[in-house]
């Protein structure tokens, strides 16, 4: 089986000690990698992951230049990586055509780190933007360490960006809201043609049986492999979806193929 990581992060060299260190301490996850491209690519390796999609964030709007040139950096020989902008920069939409220019596949953002909701109206300039250029909109979706109470990116707020952008690419992670399964089966699976769903980190919150109904709903074409590596094994999520009573066929999908279509690779 060949396997296509859609959900993976790392760190420049010189801040990944420094960016994993504040994160293990307030998630109380211990990293699976050193954080850097290196500790990443040891990662797929020893599980057999021929590719992945690095997800990097800009957590203020002056990262963006820095971030976005070095993930179209590090692209290559597997790697893949989307670039991020964030809701505040005052040139987010012509970051999003530099993102293009720059090669990269797609936009990360994080509502809990951006502190944004993802149907916010500033936000629809920048959606339209990505959704001209082809490129994916991705999400961390549902719970987070770091939210502060009020959990901004739930499945709820997807179904409405997803109807208000029928055109426009989304790619809503940890199944579209971590720890909030019912919210997902009841608003968001298999509604939407254009959104998709990735399995990162959800090992350890979710029961095989209702990731099993998720899935059902939702398509095993419109489910992507991911891991959320460092702060899961990919070892966790590969078992969990080897395990489900899936058809082989359903399997590649989820692993490698739609992660594939949905990039435009050959």
């Amino acid at each position: 089986m060949q396997y296509f990581d859609f959900h993976a992060h790392a760190f420049a060299d010189s801040i990944a000690e420094r960016a994993l260190s504040g994160l293990e301490h307030t998630s109380g996850i211990t990293p699976a990698t050193d954080g850097t491209v290196s500790g990443l690519r040891k990662k797929m390796k020893e599980n057999g992951i021929d590719r992945a999609l690095v997800l990097p964030v800009a957590t203020k709007p002056t990262q963006q230049t820095t971030i976005n040139n070095w993930a179209a950096d590090i692209m290559g020989d597997g790697l893949y990586c989307c670039g991020s902008v964030h809701p505040d920069a005052e040139d987010a939409v012509q970051e999003v055509e530099r993102i293009k220019s720059l090669g990269l596949y797609g936009v990360k953002f994080h509502s809990e780190y951006q502190h944004f909701c993802p149907d916010d109206e500033k936000m629809f300039p920048v959606y339209e933007k990505i959704a001209e250029l082809g490129l994916i909109a991705v999400f961390h979706g549902g719970w987070d360490p770091f939210a502060d109470g009020e959990i901004r990116a739930t499945p709820q707020r997807f179904a409405h960006l997803a109807q208000l952008f029928p055109q426009l690419k989304i790619s809503a992670a940890h199944l579209g809201g971590l720890t909030m399964w019912d919210d997902v089966e009841e608003h968001l699976a298999g509604r939407f043609d254009n959104v998709w769903l990735d399995v990162g980190v959800i090992s350890r919150y979710i029961t095989p049986g209702q990731l099993l109904r998720i899935i059902r709903k939702q398509g095993a074409d419109k489910v992507l492999f991911g891991s959320d590596c460092p702060w899961d094994e990919p070892a966790n999520e590969i078992a969990l979806i080897e395990n489900l009573p899936l058809a082989d066929t359903e399997k590649e999908m989820i692993f490698f193929r739609n992660a594939e279509n949905l990039l435009g690779l050959k």
